[in-house]
């Protein structure tokens, strides 16, 4: 594939992707982002001018999405919106952009005959309970929380259907939470991360035992490209690196990190419908396509997550800023 469009592909999960397809690969990208508060040009910065382009526009918009759609020999759909804090307080732009702009996609790629990868969560499934055995697989039954969610069930249900109505050769994959760089610091790690530097308390929600399966941004996307060039059209993968922890255990080793006291918490009230706990078994992935994480532990993907967060105080500071303007805002 000589030519990929990546929705999405300035935030946080899509830049890392287009990362790395320049470092493996010889394809050229285009990206369509909106640039919003989550995305920035700056985290595809020092990507070569003649491999990566960057088209600002909205992927509801049928006028901009079909002649970028028409070029490309396939598309990788990062796109949405994915706070799920923001879906409590405002639902409207989650349907805007995870169902319509994954219709108008979806609409282009079965115009032009193109190679369709979505990109979806485990939020999709629900949770589990804390001493419940089983992951999620691919045969889990859908059974989301909130409208985060449940717009990003909807999405995979459209690519679905497409599928199976109108022939389109897509992928789906949903992954569980991811970590690394260039994420937007309202997000869990970076947030606590961040906090953390600047000399304060981080803050956990209810009881922090709400266990999320983590991977580490960098094994998503050798993931996603594998499912991109081997993947079987219709097929569901789930992506995983085992990398289960509760809330309070991430916190807690970040702060080991930074040598600061592992209950230096402050503990706020718990938010609504929050999921107990999400586990991915990805054995679909590593068995059909060959795909390991490399990040295998946790902890060394942690340590480079903090360096990184160090090392790039000037990208993240002016959002930092920006987010706790906003909770103030609100009351929070």
């Amino acid at each position: 594939m000589q030519n990929i469009l990546v929705t999405g592909g300035a935030g946080f999960i899509g830049s890392n992707f287009v990362h790395h397809v320049v470092e493996t690969t010889d394809a050229r990208v285009t990206v369509l982002d909106k640039l919003t508060y989550a995305s920035t040009e700056e985290s595809l910065a020092g990507l070569p001018e003649d491999r990566v382009r960057l088209v600002v526009g909205d992927i509801a918009d049928a006028s901009v999405v079909d002649p970028l759609v028409e070029e490309a020999d396939a598309v990788v759909h990062y796109a949405a919106e994915s706070h799920n804090d923001n879906s409590l307080s405002d639902p409207a732009p989650f349907i805007v952009t995870n169902l319509v702009g994954t219709f108008t996609l979806l609409e282009a790629a079965r115009r032009y005959d193109k190679r369709f990868h979505h990109v979806s969560t485990d939020e999709v499934y629900g949770d589990l309970e804390l001493d419940d055995p089983k992951r999620f697989t691919e045969e889990t039954p859908y059974n989301p929380s909130s409208p985060y969610s449940a717009s990003k069930a909807g999405s995979d249900h459209l690519v679905r259907a497409w599928v199976r109505s109108f022939g389109v050769r897509a992928t789906i994959s949903n992954c569980s939470n991811n970590y690394g760089p260039w994420q937007h610091v309202e997000k869990f790690i970076p947030r606590q991360i961040t906090e953390v530097i600047d000399g304060r308390k981080p803050r956990v929600y209810g009881d922090g035992l709400n266990v999320r399966d983590w991977i580490h941004t960098s094994d998503h996307s050798s993931a996603v490209l594998a499912i991109l060039e081997k993947g079987r059209v219709g097929e569901t993968y789930l992506i995983g690196a085992d990398g289960e922890r509760s809330n309070v255990d991430v916190v807690r080793a970040i702060l080991r990190h930074f040598g600061r006291d592992a209950d230096d918490i402050e503990w706020v009230t718990d938010r609504a419908g929050h999921d107990r706990r999400y586990a991915i078994e990805s054995g679909k992935l590593r068995s059909e396509l060959g795909w390991t994480p490399q990040f295998q532990d946790f902890e060394a993907g942690l340590a480079d997550t903090i360096e990184w967060y160090q090392a790039n105080e000037a990208w993240w500071r002016p959002a930092k800023a920006a987010t706790e303007a906003a909770y103030a805002a609100k009351g929070q």
